[in-house]
């Protein structure tokens, strides 16, 4: 074939287009290096503002410190963090990264407007609560089973300097409870009545039967005995000169002080600004836009869908009553508590593990790394607790433990949803998607270590639905407990909005979710107070559910006998926490493939 000049240089022009235009696209799918060091200084610099999650990361460069984290110095030093890495970010073309630097992005930078949004609201005025805060995560870290490691002598020194600076913390969280009651914006009477005797178990007369002498008592055997005399003396002496003094003050300081002044509406209305704060509550807790109007009437459908199914269950097992007496029965026949002593409960909840593993096999095409135990949780917080699941640290050198509370073992009811608890809290919820995001070194710190409530808890409950496919629910009492983990987070739809806008005290909304679900009274007061201490939380779980089951539903239908729950799963939890819009986008793209 012979070619004209003009046609020669055509060819040309188009040979040197295509090699910029492959260039560029070359350039565009290689990640950002100095993105990637901005996320890393964050990361670093984070850890330094908040070295309680560096522990809990297994970073222990920062175990000896404790900042006084509610103090207003403090949070101008939080607004300036956050200004600084917004500005840092702005320099960055957004259009001219890789897909997987713009999911970074997008996530980052959701995550410092929702956090410079969250320093407008005088939540510093209320240092701590009944249900979380330093003072019960002092206890954990003290008793020397939880995040705190006690391995070395450093590690047993860092812990010495770290409880020696929670004098100071407590005198600051007095100064700023004392600034809540002058600015009237102060906890409900009936959560501070629970942290007083909170503060008053952690006071003994005898240090060596105190929680913060557990390190002592497994001192490593590699210790030499000029350091374990140093070591014992100096807990002792911290035990009696640090720990008791500060947490008698608290408790007397609550009792005699700021009990009085307390107040006696149970939602975050009868605070100043309290709709606001509501509002934005909701917002960073479910990371949507839904109005709180909206979450209550989805809450009101929910409840009564999953009513309906409860009355199925109990047809079923022809039971003759009303759904009433039908939770009644559950609640105190003998035959749901068949246990005598903790770890009979903890060993039931080991077989359910075991049970479901061949199934696990097939729906996870990733598992976790992360060492996994079941343990009783502590006395001292048993009360106020709820089960939970606390994280293993990225390198494997802590497990991730799921926290089940046993106050009394003979008391302990099957029927509560054992099954549908260990898959949200442990395998495959709470311990599968922590764990897997830390263990994966491609994504940025932030990602691996950070934790959207919508994303992670709408995750676990969403596991709670798994549990048939993964040969549990056999059991009509089971399936029956599941649903009343079911209609629980659809009972918190409602309560949480009900009791924080609408004037919903608390004794009301404990009959609302005794009257639509098998749980004791006692159960009922513990998470309606927990919703009256932390606002919106509680909404997260239902609302991320629910757009997860959407999304499989969706590609389900779309790609019919295509679809892979393994690789479904996988979309869900291979990048980590993050707002639903974005990950709905993500599995999009995924689906679309």
């Amino acid at each position: 074939m012979k070619y004209t000049f003009l046609s020669l240089i055509t060819i040309v022009v188009l040979f040197a287009s295509c090699k910029l235009n492959s260039e560029t696209q070359t350039a565009i799918n290689e990640p950002n290096k100095d993105l990637a060091k901005l996320f890393e200084q964050y990361h670093e610099d984070e850890l330094q503002l908040f070295p309680i999650n560096a522990t809990y990361e297994g970073d222990n460069r920062f175990n000896d410190k404790l900042p006084i984290d509610f103090t207003d110095a403090y949070r101008d030093s939080l607004h300036r963090f956050y200004d600084r890495y917004t500005a840092s970010l702005s320099g960055f073309d957004k259009e001219k990264l890789n897909e997987e630097d713009k999911l970074s992005y997008d996530i980052f930078k959701y995550n410092l407007n929702i956090s410079i949004e969250e320093l407008k609201f005088p939540e510093n005025l209320i240092p701590f609560n009944q249900f979380t805060g330093l003072t019960l995560t002092m206890g954990q870290f003290g008793s020397g089973e939880g995040g705190q490691p006690f391995k070395t002598v450093k590690d047993y020194d860092d812990w010495l300097q770290r409880a020696t600076a929670f004098s100071a913390w407590a005198d600051s969280a007095i100064v700023y409870f004392r600034k809540g009651i002058a600015a009237n914006y102060v906890l409900p009477k009936a959560l501070v009545v629970k942290m007083i005797p909170q503060m008053n178990d952690l006071v003994t007369t005898d240090a060596t039967k105190h929680l913060f002498y557990g390190p002592i008592n497994k001192l490593p055997a590699t210790f030499s005995d000029a350091d374990k005399k140093r070591l014992t003396a100096a807990y002792i002496k911290l035990i009696n000169e640090q720990v008791v003094p500060t947490y008698k003050k608290l408790g007397v300081f609550l009792k005699d002080e700021y009990l009085p002044k307390a107040r006696l509406t149970s939602g975050v209305s009868g605070l100043p600004d309290g709709k606001a704060y509501y509002d934005f509550c909701v917002k960073e807790e479910t990371t949507t836009s839904k109005t709180p109007e909206e979450i209550y009437n989805l809450g009101l459908s929910e409840v009564a869908r999953i009513r309906h199914q409860m009355d199925s269950v109990k047809t079923m097992v022809k039971f003759n009553g009303d759904l009433a007496a039908f939770f009644e029965y559950m609640k105190t026949d003998k035959r749901f508590m068949p246990y005598k002593t903790p770890v009979e409960v903890l060993a039931a909840f080991e077989k359910i593990h075991q049970t479901m593993q061949p199934q696990l096999q097939k729906e996870f095409i990733h598992v976790p790394k992360t060492r996994f135990e079941i343990r009783q949780t502590e006395a001292f917080r048993a009360a106020s607790a709820s089960a939970e699941y606390n994280q293993g640290s990225a390198d494997g050198s802590r497990p991730g433990i799921f926290y089940v509370p046993i106050l009394d073992a003979t008391k302990f009811n099957t029927t509560s949803g054992m099954e549908s608890l260990f898959l949200h809290e442990a395998i495959p919820g709470h311990h599968y998607q922590i764990s897997l995001s830390q263990e994966d070194t491609t994504l940025p710190k932030f990602r691996r270590f950070g934790g959207l409530n919508a994303y992670q808890e709408g995750w676990a409950l969403y596991c709670e639905s798994l549990g048939k496919e993964l040969g549990l629910y056999t059991d009509p009492y089971q399936y029956m407990g599941a649903l009343g983990d079911e209609i629980h987070r659809a009972i918190r739809l409602v309560v949480d909005v009900a009791i924080h806008t609408k004037g919903m005290t608390r004794e009301e909304a404990i009959k609302y979710m005794m009257d639509n679900e098998a749980i004791s009274e006692q159960g009922a007061t513990a998470e309606i107070e927990r919703y009256m201490s932390w606002p919106g939380q509680a909404l997260g779980y239902k609302i991320g559910a629910l757009k997860i089951r959407e999304l499989r539903t969706k590609y389900e239908n779309i790609q019919g006998s295509k679809f892979n729950l393994g690789s479904f799963h996988d979309q869900i939890l291979k990048d980590g926490s993050m707002p639903l819009a974005l990950l709905e986008t993500k599995v999009d793209a995924w689906g679309k493939q």
